[in-house]
């Protein structure tokens, strides 16, 4: 499944912190950044991986982040 959440991310730092906690999660094949220039949406691509605690997991890490979209994947 393709996870994608939009995240306050100020700074590089704050890339780095969004996309290691995600990578933490049980699950996770790819973690990535979009959105621009911005790069404010950590994309999460894997298997069984619960949307609602990685949005806690990302909240409390950098303080705010919001669930976009939950997509199935086909192969």
């Amino acid at each position: 499944q393709k996870i994608v959440m939009k995240v306050q991310m100020n700074c590089k730092k704050c890339q780095t912190k969004a996309l290691k906690a995600a990578a933490t999660q049980e699950g996770v094949n790819f973690v990535g950044l979009e959105g621009g220039d911005a790069k404010d949406k950590v994309v999460v691509i894997g298997d069984g991986v619960d949307a609602i605690d990685l949005a806690k997991t990302l909240k409390k890490k950098l303080g705010e982040a919001h669930i976009i979209s939950v997509a199935a994947i086909n192969k």
